[in-house]
Formats: C-alpha cells, structure tokens, sequence
C-alpha cells in the first residue's frame, strides 16, 4: 500500500534530518571523525528515504 511507502520514506526523512543535526554539532566541536560518519549515516537514510518516495509514488499511480 502506498501509504506504509509513505510512513517508510517519512521515517527515513526524519532519521537523515536528526543525523545531519548530529553531523552538525560534532562538526561544530571539531570532531570531525565523527561529523563525517553521522553526515554518511544521513545520506543513507536520504538515500532509503527517496527509494520509498518512489515506491509511493508508482503504487500510488497504479491505484488510480
């Protein structure tokens, strides 16, 4: 069903939104090692995020 798509994809938005603040605080207190690797986990989630986009996307096209 599109909509568990939907909920999937929103998830995934709202874990890269919360890595990229983490990325962001630790690039901020100069731990870069560690800004670096929060700032890949937020790029994955986007990544995930956008496969569900479009998974809800076509599911929702073929409903109509």
């Amino acid at each position: 069903m599109a909509r568990d798509e939907h909920n999937k994809a929103a998830e995934h938005h709202e874990n890269a939104a919360k890595a990229h603040r983490s990325a962001a605080e630790h690039h901020g207190k100069g731990d870069h090692a560690k800004g670096k690797e929060h700032a890949s986990a937020a790029k994955q989630h986007s990544q995930t995020a956008h496969q569900h986009s479009d998974e809800a996307h076509s599911k929702s096209q073929q409903q109509k």
